[in-house]
C-alpha cells in the first residue's frame, strides 16, 4: 500500500511538472497537454530536452504503482467477505 501511495505521489508530481513545462513553452502546448493526452506525448517527443525529467518522474511513479499493486494483490486474496 505504501508503494502505491509513493507511486501516485511521484506520478502526480511528474505530471504536474510536465504540464508546467508545457505552459512555459506555450499557452497552446499547455492547453493541448491539459485537455488531450496525445498532445502531451507529442510535446514530450518534440521537447525532450525540457520534458525529460518530468516524464521520467511520471514514469517512475507508474512503475512504483504497478510494483505496489503486484506485491499487494496476494494480500487481498486472503480477505474473506463477511
Amino acid at each position: 500500500m505504501i508503494l502505491m501511495i509513493v507511486g501516485i505521489g511521484l506520478a502526480l508530481v511528474g505530471g504536474l511538472w510536465l504540464l508546467v513545462k508545457a505552459f512555459q513553452t506555450s499557452i497552446l502546448w499547455g492547453l493541448g497537454c491539459l485537455f488531450l493526452a496525445p498532445v502531451q506525448l507529442v510535446f514530450i517527443i518534440m521537447h525532450w530536452d525540457v520534458a525529460k525529467k518530468p516524464f521520467l518522474y511520471y514514469l517512475a511513479g507508474i512503475v512504483i504503482m504497478v510494483i505496489g499493486t503486484v506485491l499487494g494483490a496476494p494480500a487481498l486474496e486472503n480477505i474473506q467477505p463477511t
